[in-house]
């Protein structure tokens, strides 16, 4: 990266004034005045973070995001075509939304969330790389929403009964209560796959999908956040079904076919109200459990 002083990088009215650093050692910040018709009104710096990644800070005010557009804007191209960088980071508090925003509005896409101990915010990751769709391009536009906008837990499960009526209910190395088969569907899966896949994984069998329940959503309970519980009828399994599953130890100690009594004793709270609506009538495409105690 050149160490040769830069001029002045404006807009209009607006300034990047240089101010200290033009090395490319890591660690060493490369810091800039912002002006507005020659008045002072915050800073930008670049930090070296590694060979050819650059972070970059700026303070211009709070509620100024057309600002911190501008100024961000010139930031953007400087780091790639002057200062060679491939990589360019934001790590912006999370209160800080405008900041945040206008990252977003300038191609740095949302990758993730950096915590941080004690008071101190949590700092939102953002990134563009330097062969990053141009920002004016349709790929660029949805790459950007599909980086930021919320996501929702999806989870794939199954109500799984013997020729005595019993449902199959999995004992599990990570929490006391049992629940029923399945488990969360990745990125980009049907959560009918998902499900299929799960119990391949874990339990060792393959079953055929008789159809969709209903769509339970959870409310966040006990430190897990919410989600959307695809809830599929997997049919009356065959009797010896248990004596062929080979499981996953990691995440399943047994699997169980379990009675009313049982279920009540055993089960998730939520698992138990499903289950309980369902013996009293066909269940709506979609329903809300309720909120359980913690």
């Amino acid at each position: 990266m050149s160490r040769t002083p830069q001029p002045p990088l404006t807009d209009g009215d607006l300034s990047l004034e240089p101010t200290s650093g033009q090395g490319s050692t890591v660690g060493e910040f490369i810091g800039f005045s912002v002006t507005r018709d020659g008045d002072r009104i915050g800073t930008l710096a670049f930090r070296h973070e590694d060979r050819g990644v650059l972070s970059v800070r700026w303070n211009v005010g709070a509620e100024a995001l057309g600002l911190a557009i501008r100024v961000l804007r010139m930031a953007v191209t400087h780091a790639f075509t002057t200062l060679g960088a491939h990589r360019l980071e934001a790590r912006v508090p999370v209160d800080r939304t405008d900041d945040i925003r206008a990252a977003s509005i300038c191609g740095l896409r949302r990758e993730g969330i950096i915590r941080t101990a004690g008071d101190a915010a949590d700092r939102v990751l953002l990134a563009r790389l330097v062969d990053d769709a141009s920002l004016n391009s349709r790929d660029a536009f949805i790459a950007i929403l599909n980086a930021g906008l919320p996501t929702k837990r999806t989870i794939g499960q199954g109500v799984w009964r013997d020729s005595a009526g019993r449902v199959l209910l999995c004992e599990l190395t990570y929490k006391q209560e049992w629940d029923l088969p399945g488990g969360v569907i990745e990125v980009g899966e049907a959560p009918a796959a998902g499900l299929v896949r799960e119990l391949q994984e874990e339990l060792g069998v393959t079953v055929d999908i008789q159809g969709l329940l209903t769509v339970n959503w959870l409310p966040a309970w006990r430190g897990w956040d919410d989600a959307c519980v695809f809830v599929f009828d997997l049919g009356v399994a065959d009797d010896d079904i248990i004596t062929r599953m080979t499981l996953q130890e990691t995440e399943i100690k047994n699997v169980h076919w379990c009675d009313a009594r049982t279920l009540h004793e055993r089960a998730t709270a939520a698992t138990t109200e499903l289950l309980d609506a369902l013996a009293e009538a066909p269940l709506p495409p979609y329903r809300e459990a309720p909120r359980f105690p913690e």
